[in-house]
Order: structure tokens, then sequence, then C-alpha cells
């Protein structure tokens, strides 16, 4: 065979074998970095402990985890809840016990100071002390918890419910509190605990600081009215509808037909429209917008707000605990032994059963909160143990794989440098 041709059979084996070697070298490198992607993904996951570091990984496992992962979010956002209610109900607890060590005390006070045997000196130190304890008194009703919520304001949270109001009283040798009123809201919080699940922080400061049930009177003689048009008149926050030509008794009936914890009648000595709370706390009386039915039944203010909107007219009974500890003070003051003994023990006495109802029910409540949070607690672990079965990792078999990865992928480096010594040269020899 001719040298020229001997050359071009060469050459053309030399090119046959130069496509082959390129083809396996492809392979080879795309092998290695395949193992490469594999051992990056697996030392990522154990260093997050984690098995699906993409949706892609697993979509399925993926989608699970995610909705866990959302569920977990919501859980631990109610037993944040929850345990802000416990913290209320804790800070309120030990506020109505420190008010009722008061209210015994400012009782023994009165039963003492009422059997005519203390002189005026005597009585003027008891007015000082029971002073005192009424500024007590004050603060405890604007407690707060550590993170500054008022306890007793209702709705408002950030609000002193309790405003006192100084002045002079005849006895006092300075400006005392001659007033207490409460200026927070009537509606109460309401925590989520759940999926749309509420539970009432009902911790409204003119319930609990409440004396007696109360009593509106109205001296208007409503025998002859009718309601002019279609009004809404709200009592207690809940709305009232009248009907264009209701009378008075109508307006009685569907009062007391609401549902609300007031009583209403027709007074038989005045005619005019009385209120009567069922339990005690302080009536809020309100037209809706556009009416006027009560302020024309002569029980409330054209203008004014609720609850101190009381038209000047209608005869009053029934105050505060903070009413019955100024009007005991002021007795002391004017040495009238008298009323100690009369109303003003009753009203003090009133309002320790008050107190002490209000603390059945926060009690209750309290309990509920510990129910609540034991059911959340179990709820998370049961989710983040499902959530921890589709997306952890097993460490020991992801060590043991990636031992056996790192193996392989040394064994192929190896093979392809061996390659990569098989160039032209070795070939021409």
């Amino acid at each position: 065979m001719p040298i020229r041709e001997r050359r071009i059979v060469v050459a053309e084996g030399m090119k046959m074998r130069r496509i082959s070697s390129n083809i396996q070298h492809t392979d080879s490198n795309y092998a290695i970095r395949k193992q490469e992607s594999r051992l990056h993904k697996l030392n990522n996951s154990i260093q997050s402990q984690r098995k699906i570091q993409n949706l892609r990984d697993d979509p399925l496992a993926a989608g699970h985890s995610v909705r866990y992962k959302s569920f977990l979010a919501r859980l631990e956002r109610f037993e944040k809840n929850a345990k802000t209610l416990q913290d209320q109900y804790s800070v309120a607890e030990s506020s109505i016990n420190s008010t009722l060590e008061i209210m015994h005390r400012i009782r023994t006070l009165a039963v003492q100071n009422a059997n005519g045997v203390y002189q005026a000196s005597d009585l003027q130190k008891a007015a000082n002390e029971v002073d005192e304890l009424l500024k007590e008194l004050v603060q405890i009703g604007n407690a707060s918890t550590a993170d500054g919520v008022r306890v007793f304001s209702g709705a408002k949270s950030f609000t002193e419910p309790f405003e006192a109001v100084w002045g002079n009283v005849y006895g006092a040798d300075e400006s005392v509190i001659t007033d207490v009123r409460y200026v927070g809201t009537l509606g109460a919080k309401v925590i989520e605990t759940d999926e749309q699940n509420y539970i009432l922080a009902d911790n409204v400061g003119d319930r609990i600081f409440w004396a007696e049930r109360q009593s509106l009177f109205s001296s208007t003689d409503a025998r002859d009215y009718i309601v002019p048009f279609d009004s809404v008149i709200t009592l207690d926050g809940v709305d009232v509808n009248l009907t264009e030509g209701d009378n008075v008794y109508a307006i009685v009936s569907k009062i007391n037909d609401s549902g609300i914890p007031i009583k209403a009648h027709l007074d038989p000595v005045t005619n005019g429209l009385s209120l009567v709370t069922v339990d005690s706390h302080q009536l809020w009386l309100q037209d809706g917008e556009g009416s006027s039915v009560l302020s024309e039944l002569g029980l409330i203010k054209e203008e004014g707000e609720a609850p101190y909107n009381i038209a000047n007219s209608v005869r009053v009974s029934g105050g505060s605990l903070f009413d019955a500890v100024i009007a005991m003070r002021d007795a002391l003051f004017a040495g009238d032994q008298e009323a100690l003994g009369g109303k003003v023990l009753g009203a003090i006495d009133g309002s320790i059963d008050t107190l002490t109802t209000r603390m059945t029910e926060l009690g209750a409540r309290y309990s509920r909160a510990e129910a609540v949070l034991a059911r959340l607690s179990n709820q998370t672990l049961n989710v983040t143990a499902a959530e921890s079965r589709e997306a952890d990792l097993d460490f020991t078999k992801a060590i043991t794989d990636l031992k056996m990865y790192e193996f392989i992928h040394s064994a192929s480096l190896s093979v392809l440098g061996n390659l990569y010594q098989s160039s032209l040269l070795n070939h021409l020899k």
C-alpha cells in the first residue's frame, strides 16, 4: 500500500478514535457534574436537616409541609392570644382580690364608726384612712398588664378607665376625690383562640366596680307619648327598633323582650318611663341617629354621650363602688354616724357581692383559657410531628448516603483522570 494511502487510513482511524474519546469524556464529565450536584444537595440537606430544599424535590410532600407550616403559624398566634388572655385574667383577678380586701376594711370602719361611740376626732382619722383607700381603689381600677394594656377599660386597651374628679369637701383639710367617672367602653375585647372562635375578655370596669342595680325614674308623663316615626334606641349597646305609632306600653314591651339585662315599666306615681338593671351595672342610654325618643321621654339629654347623659330631672338610684366609698368618707368628715349604718353600708355590701360574683365569672373564664392552651399545645405537637414526617431529614440515612456518594465521586474522578491521559500522542505511538 502506498505511503499516502496508509496515512489517510491512519488519519481516518485517528479521527474515529477522537470522536469516540470525546463522547466518553462528555459522558464522564456529565456523570461527575451530576454526582457533584447530588453531593451538594445532600450536604445542604444535612446542614438544614430538611430533605426538601425545593418544591420540585417532592411536590406532594412539599405541599403538605407548606399547609402544615401555615397551620402551625395560626396555632402559634392562637396560643399567643390565649396566653395574653390569661395574663389579663391574672391581673384582673389580682386587682379584684386587692379591691375585696380594701372593701372589707372599709366595711369594718363603717361598722365601727356607726355605733355612736367614737368622737369627732376619731371619725376624722377614719375619714382620712378611707380617703387614702379610695385613692388606692382608683389606682387598682386603672391596673394594666406588663405590656401596658388597661385591664378594665373595655375595648380601649390603652386608656385609663377611671377618671378621678377632685374638689373640696366639708371637713377635709385638702382637696379630695369627689367623683370617679368611667371613661372606658361598654363593649369588651374579644380574642380569637381558634378558627372563627373567640373568647370574651369581659373586664368592663363599670360592671366590676359597680355596687348596686341602677334605676332611672323619669318625671316626664309618658301616658300619651307616641313614637313619631320609625326609630332606634340603644340600651347598654344593644339597639331596640321602634315603629311609628308605638305607645309607651309598646316601648316597654319591646325593651323587656329584647334580652338586655334591663327591665322597663311605667312608674305609677310619675307616669314616667322607668328602667332598672337586672344585675349590678351602669345604664348606657342613647338615641339612635335621627331619633329622640329617650330624650322626649325625659330620660337623657339631647346632647351628651352615654353613660353621663342622664337628664337632670331623672331620679337615679344605685351607684358605683367609688360612689359608696366617697359617700362613706364624706359622712365621716361630716360626723354623720347615722348615714354610715344605713344606705352607705348597704352600698358597700353590694360592692362586695358584685366583686365576688365577678371573681367567680373570671375564674370560669380563666379555666377555659387554660383548657384552650392545653388543646392548642396538643394540636401543635401533632401538626409538628406530621410536618416533620413530610420534610425532616433521616439523618442516619443521609450520612450513609453521603459517604457512599463521596466514594463514588472519588472513584469517578480517578477514572476520568486516566481517560485524559489517553492523548493523541499515545495513540500515535
